[in-house]
C-alpha cells in the first residue's frame, strides 16, 4: 500500500505587522500597520500615512488575509472609501500586541507606578520614603492589577489609597509659602491648626506676613482658595518633603487632589546652570577650609553645602533636580561638572529625535 508524502504547508508569519482592530456595527475591522508607528501617529510625531499603514486595505482578519466586504463597510462607516475608514480605525481602534510585548509593557508600567508612589509617600513613623522594591512588594500583596489604558500617575493615587487601608503609609507633605496681610492672619492660623499643618518659619515684612508651612497635598486646593479670599497668595516650594530634607518639584497633572495651577518652568540653558553652580561654590576643596562652619550635606547629590541659605538654594538648582531624577531610576549621583555634561548630551539627543533618518 502506497503512502502519500505529507509535507507541512509553508507559512510566513506576520513578524513586522501591528494590527489595529475596531469593532463596529457588529463586525470586526482590522488594518495592517508597521510596528512602533501607530503610537507615533497618535502622538502627532508621524504625519505620513504611508509610513504607518502597510496597505490602505481594510480586513476582517489580517492574519488570514480576509478582506472586509463593501456592504459591511458602508453599513458601519457610511462609506466604502478605504483611506477614510483606515484613518478612523487608526484613531479609534485598539492596537493588538503580542503576549510578551504586553507583559513587558505592564511590568514597566508597574515599576513606574511604584516609583511615583515612592516619591509621593512616606512612612508616618520614620517620615522617610519607602524603597521602590518595598512598594512593589506591597502592591503585589494587595493584588493590584495595572490598567495599560490609564496613566501611571492616576493609578499611583489609587494605589496610595488602597495601601493606606492596610499598611502604615501616608502622603508626603507639601511645602508652601503663604503671604497674607497681617489683619487677616487670625483666620489663617485657625485653618492651619485645623489642618494639622506644621509652620516651618514665619517672617513679617511691612504689612505682609509670610509663612512657610507643610501640609497634606489633599488640602492644597482649600488652602489656596482660603489665601485668595484673604487677599494673599500661595507659592509651592516643594511638592514632596522628606525627613532628610530632600525635596522634589514635579509637574502636576490635572487630576483629583493634585493642584492644577502649578506650571513647570521652561528649561534653562546649560550655560545659566553653569553660572548658578559656580555661585553656589560647592566643591570638595571648600570642605577643608570651612571646617569650623556648619556643613549641610545633601544625600541626593552626595555633596556638602555651605550655610543654610546656600543649602536652600541648592534644592532649587538644576543639579539637584537632575540627581533626583537619577535617584528615582536608582542611578548614582553626578557632580556639578558631570551634571552639565549629561544635560548637554540629553539636549543633543532631544534635538536628534526631531529628525527622522
Amino acid at each position: 500500500m502506497s503512502k502519500t508524502l505529507v509535507q507541512p504547508i509553508g507559512q510566513k508569519r506576520l513578524t513586522n505587522v501591528a494590527v489595529v482592530r475596531l469593532k463596529k456595527h457588529g463586525n470586526r475591522f482590522e488594518i495592517a500597520c508597521y510596528k512602533n508607528k501607530v503610537l507615533s501617529w497618535r502622538s502627532g510625531v508621524e504625519k505620513d500615512l504611508d509610513e504607518v499603514l502597510q496597505s490602505q486595505t481594510v480586513y476582517t482578519n489580517v492574519s488570514k488575509g480576509v478582506l472586509a466586504k463593501s456592504k459591511d463597510l458602508v453599513a458601519a462607516f457610511g462609506t466604502d472609501e478605504q483611506e477614510k475608514i483606515c484613518l478612523e480605525i487608526l484613531e479609534k481602534g485598539e492596537l493588538q500586541v503580542a503576549g510578551k510585548e504586553r507583559e513587558s509593557q505592564i511590568s514597566s508600567q508597574f515599576r513606574d507606578i511604584a516609583t511615583i508612589v515612592m516619591q509621593k509617600t512616606i512612612n508616618p513613623e520614620t517620615h522617610r520614603p519607602y524603597t521602590v522594591s518595598m512598594i512593589e512588594r506591597l502592591m503585589h500583596e494587595i493584588h493590584y492589577a495595572v490598567d495599560p489604558h490609564s496613566s501611571s500617575k492616576k493609578q499611583a493615587l489609587e494605589v496610595i489609597r488602597e495601601l493606606q487601608k492596610q499598611f502604615p503609609i501616608k502622603r508626603s507633605p507639601m511645602r508652601l509659602r503663604l503671604t497674607v496681610p497681617k489683619q487677616n492672619t487670625s483666620s489663617l492660623f485657625e485653618k492651619i491648626k485645623d489642618w494639622n499643618a506644621s509652620v516651618v518659619s514665619r517672617d513679617e515684612s511691612g504689612s505682609q506676613l509670610s509663612l512657610i508651612c507643610e501640609l497634606d497635598p489633599s488640602l492644597f486646593r482649600n488652602c489656596d482658595a482660603l489665601v485668595r479670599n484673604l487677599q494673599g497668595r500661595s507659592d509651592i516650594l516643594a511638592v514632596n518633603v522628606h525627613v532628610d530634607s530632600d525635596t522634589q518639584a514635579d509637574h502636576y497633572d490635572d487630576h483629583e487632589d493634585e493642584p492644577s495651577i502649578v506650571h513647570k518652568d521652561p528649561a534653562r540653558p546649560v550655560n545659566q546652570l553653569s553660572e548658578k553652580l559656580q555661585k553656589q561654590g560647592i566643591s570638595a576643596k571648600n570642605e577643608s577650609s570651612q571646617g569650623e562652619a556648619k556643613q549641610n550635606k545633601c544625600s541626593t547629590c552626595n555633596a556638602s553645602i555651605g550655610d543654610a541659605k546656600e543649602y536652600r538654594e541648592h534644592f532649587k538648582s538644576e543639579w539637584h533636580k537632575h540627581n533626583l531624577r537619577r535617584k528615582t531610576r536608582q542611578l548614582a549621583p553626578l557632580t556639578a561638572d558631570e551634571c552639565m555634561d549629561d544635560m548637554e548630551l540629553g539636549d543633543s539627543k532631544a534635538d536628534l529625535k526631531e529628525y527622522s533618518f
